[in-house]
């Protein structure tokens, strides 16, 4: 990754300087480290950053400045990353379902805390280290995300009791955790689970170790801007009311929200059609493509590449990606100033998620170019 220091270079500015063909991911660590002191300040428990979301070095790096000690990761490959930034970093492999050569992994990179939602993988889990902890991760049909976690993971409740009990008999910390599911920003989902946790507690005949209230923390994508502080305050009133004096510990494992402001994406105008299509240099196979699953966002602005504002009525107009497939289009339209023009630039913000990490190599595109501002 480019790093420029001047605090004077924007994006903008720097794309004045240049005519790329590849799509440019711009970095902003210290919006990234305001967002880390952010949940670190206002949540009520431990912060871990759970890695999928953008594996990046910069950013593992730039948390750990900020005084993120703890990440959720979900592969070795994702230990061995954090390790390299962090060696004494704490880990969480809350991905329930692993192989057995997985765990053997996982042991050697010392994990002490696991997930499960199946008998099955419980038994896989006999022989790991005394006291680790093993989080039984529930599910309940909660709406307020963009999409339900539940139809890949999680226990019922009546499953999660059991799970509970067998944790706890195997001579393991019992631990819950559950996951509202992504681009959540609806107190009520989390009051709900911890609620419901607490009754899976206690039908269990369980005192939890820990609970894991999940990631799931919405993004800024469009409109007002989510109220982390209004989340976090629902979650700590809801422990009380829920589990009394024997409250656990919590634990959240932001991605999405942690990482997603720090970074924006510049996209280059290839075409415009006399019909009103538009054809970008990035697309649903590349740095975009979640919004093919959770829609567009309103965050962008169009740039000339003298990186002047491009004004003008807006239209709304089909966006395509560069590659030969059809699929290749961003969902619905994008409301675009009439006076938009090949080589001019869309700059999306909030781009920092599940952006560089999802994107592929398609038809040879995908290929980001990456700055560091600041």
């Amino acid at each position: 990754m480019t790093q420029i220091s001047n605090p004077a270079i924007t994006a903008p500015s720097f794309l004045k300087s240049i005519t790329p063909d590849r799509p440019v991911l711009f970095f902003t660590p210290s919006a990234l480290r305001r967002t880390a002191q952010r949940f670190l300040a206002g949540f009520p428990g431990l912060v871990t950053y759970a890695v999928k979301a953008n594996d990046s070095e910069e950013v593992l790096e730039n948390l750990v400045l900020s005084g993120v000690s703890a990440f959720d990761v979900a592969s070795p490959e994702e230990m061995l990353r954090v390790r390299r930034v962090k060696p004494d970093a704490v880990l969480h492999y809350h991905n329930p379902v692993r192989s057995r050569g997985e765990i053997a992994r996982a042991i050697q990179f010392g994990i002490t805390s696991w997930s499960v939602d199946a008998s099955s993988e419980l038994e896989k889990l006999k022989d790991i280290p005394a006291g680790s902890e093993i989080a039984v991760r529930l599910r309940l049909p909660v709406k307020g995300a963009a999409y339900d976690f539940g139809a890949k993971f999680g226990a019922d409740p009546a499953q999660a009791a059991d799970l509970l009990r067998r944790v706890q008999d195997m001579g393991f910390n019992p631990s819950m955790t559950f996951h509202p599911g992504t681009q959540c920003a609806d107190p009520s989902a989390w009051v709900r689970y911890i609620h419901a946790s607490a009754e899976v507690a206690r039908t269990a005949g369980v005192i939890l170790h820990r609970l894991n209230v999940g990631g799931g923390f919405a993004a800024h994508r469009t409109g007002a801007a989510p109220d982390l502080e209004a989340i976090f305050a629902a979650i700590g009133h809801a422990c009380y009311e829920a589990f009394g004096a024997n409250s656990p510990a919590l634990v959240c494992e932001p991605g999405r929200s942690m990482v997603a402001e720090s970074f924006s994406l510049a996209a280059r105008v290839r075409a415009v059609f006399n019909d009103g299509r538009v054809f970008l240099n990035d697309g649903i196979y590349g740095a975009l493509s979640e919004w093919r699953d959770i829609g567009n966002m309103d965050r962008f602005r169009v740039v000339r590449s003298s990186g002047e504002h491009v004004s003008g009525h807006q239209i709304e107009r089909i966006v395509f990606g560069p590659t030969c497939d059809s699929l290749d289009r961003l969902p619905g339209t994008l409301a675009l100033p009439d006076t938009l023009q090949e080589d001019d630039y869309i700059l999306f913000e909030g781009m920092g998620a599940y952006s560089a990490t999802i994107a592929t190599r398609f038809n040879g595109y995908g290929d980001l170019q990456r700055i560091t501002l600041g």
